[in-house]
């Protein structure tokens, strides 16, 4: 207890007594004239006239003022008693209710102190504190000396579960998340939450890029378990990219900057994981353009739809084409389909961008039918596509639209898009099925996990991936693979087309094994409309029993 606030107790300590006193003192008043009362009227009771010798006879010979005379006594004792202990007990009351104001008052600084460097759901330090951790790390001779690393997280299908399952549900994943992380990290680690998707680790004295990358298979490991949430297992499909101090930054802006940058080509690499390095920024500034660019494109219709011919390896016949969509840049030339539309998916450009490959396929279809070319057009659907209920009625309306028949289309959907959420994926392609439109499973063999789910998809045709393909001749367990897909999809009832022909070598071995159809260059590369019309009809006259 300080000085001041001693001086200031003993202060109002003395106040209360003094002011308790004062009252004793009037009581005691009070008693006394009830004394001399009383004599008077014990007196005059006696004698009948009020005297001095009556007064003094009264005293001496009647026991109750007797007892009345010891009555002021006895209140100036209580009442100096009371009036201390009270004076005490008031003083110890403002005392304890001051030093639990003061309590208080410091555990709200401390809430508002942590509340300023922590967040608010995981309790883990908030980009303000990480910064200042980084700061200091990137200070300490320690880890000049041995280095240090920076992990960058993002949870990539956090604002669809979001979407999906409320806030609430995603913020106990994200307390899920958090402790896995904690848990994951060592005591030298620093974890934070840096933004609503978005984790960050401090690996202090740990520059080894070895050693870092051991660790990120281990931390990649420990969220690979499902998360569990009103009874549903989900997964969370993160991303991790890194940087190593003093090799990549020496400032925690410039660490975090590009430890996004590597994060970013992560989200399309196998491993899920990726180191920073100098080229990537290299496509940074061209990827911030594309992003910007790809609604105008497709506002002002800029980008083409082209078409590459589906081939029966049996009589060479031409039942279909696979839509394909291309962009050619002002700038940058042709732009590859995998990056814009990666893009497309991640800036929710991907439904205007599917809208417009949809109609423009369709139209394309109902024009060969017309014409008397019963031609089937298979369309690319995105995971994202597939993840959007609206999807199966926004078709039917650009079907009723363009005239086209369900039955003349085939949507091409991956193993990875499948995987991504099975049962959401099914309900999706069981709409369309219903509706009369065909599946067919793209990149066969590239995915994982997808033979428990092929039995209850209702798909009519495998496509095996041209890395397959193109490996067949000269890789001997390639060649077993596209054969054990080849038998697969015959016991299944479907029928196989085969990617990426390039030679008659690799068509005489897929015709040997059975395979149904046939894209690649051997035939034809991906056309603009007017050209495969050209190309068709060449084909068809010349009978094209041999491919040229």
């Amino acid at each position: 207890m300080s000085t001041s606030f001693k001086d200031t107790f003993s202060r109002n300590t003395g106040i209360l007594k003094a002011k308790a006193s004062k009252a004793s003192m009037h009581g005691v008043l009070v008693a006394a004239g009830a004394v001399v009362i009383a004599t008077l009227l014990v007196a005059y009771s006696d004698a009948r006239i009020i005297s001095l010798d009556g007064i003094v006879a009264a005293q001496r010979t009647n026991l109750v003022l007797w007892i009345l005379d010891a009555l002021p006594f006895i209140f100036a004792y209580i009442g100096q008693y009371g009036s201390y202990m009270l004076a005490n007990e008031a003083s110890l009351m403002v005392m304890e209710q001051t030093e639990e104001l003061r309590q208080h008052a410091g555990k709200l600084e401390a809430e508002a102190a942590f509340s300023a460097t922590h967040d608010a759901l995981t309790g883990l330090p908030n980009r303000a504190l990480f910064y200042d951790r980084v700061e200091r790390a990137l200070r300490d001779p320690r880890q000049q000396s041995a280095g240090a690393a920076v992990l960058l997280l993002v949870i990539e299908n956090l604002k669809e579960i979001q979407g999906t399952l409320g806030l609430e549900s995603s913020d106990i994943l994200l307390k899920q998340y958090a402790a896995r992380l904690t848990s994951w990290s060592s005591a030298e680690d620093s974890v934070a939450r840096i933004d609503a998707n978005s984790f960050a680790i401090l690996m202090c004295e740990t520059g080894d890029r070895t050693k870092i990358e051991a660790s990120v298979h281990k931390l990649i490991k420990a969220l690979e378990p499902h998360f569990a949430v009103n009874m549903l297992k989900l997964t969370l499909q993160s991303s991790v990219g890194i940087v190593i101090f003093p090799e990549h930054g020496d400032d925690p802006d410039t660490l975090l900057q590009r430890a996004g940058v590597a994060g970013y080509f992560a989200s399309k690499s196998v491993s899920g994981y990726n180191f920073y390095t100098s080229s990537m920024d290299e496509k940074s500034p061209r990827r911030l353009t594309l992003v910007s660019e790809l609604k105008r494109a497709l506002e002002r219709n800029e980008l083409e739809l082209y078409f590459q011919p589906k081939v029966q390896i049996s009589d060479r016949s031409v039942p279909g084409v696979e839509a394909l969509v291309r962009w050619k840049h002002e700038l940058y030339g042709f732009i590859p389909p995998e990056e814009f539309i990666d893009l497309a998916e991640r800036t929710r450009t991907i439904r205007p961008l599917t809208d417009w490959v949809l109609e423009n396929a369709f139209q394309a279809c109902a024009s060969w039918h017309q014409i008397g070319m019963p031609l089937t057009v298979s369309i690319n659907l995105s995971s994202k596509d597939l993840h959007d209920p609206e999807l199966p009625d926004h078709i039917a309306g650009v079907a009723a639209k363009t005239g086209i028949s369900p039955e003349w289309v085939i949507f091409e959907i991956t193993e990875t898009s499948i995987m991504s959420d099975p049962a959401r994926v099914l309900v999706i392609v069981e709409r369309l099925r219903s509706m009369g439109y065909q599946f067919s499973i793209d990149d066969f063999g590239t995915g994982y996990s997808s033979l428990a789910y092929l039995k209850r998809l209702p798909v009519s045709e495998l496509k095996i991936d041209k890395s397959f393909v193109s490996d067949m001749l000269a890789n001997e367990n390639d060649a077993i693979i596209v054969r054990a897909t080849v038998d697969l999809a015959h016991n299944l009832g479907l029928k196989v087309t085969a990617e990426g022909i390039e030679d008659q070598e690799a068509l005489a071995i897929l015709t040997r094994m059975g395979c149904d159809l046939a894209q690649g260059y051997i035939f034809s590369k991906p056309l603009p409309r007017v050209e495969l019309d050209h190309w068709l009809a060449d084909w068809n006259r010349s009978g094209a029993l041999t491919a040229s």
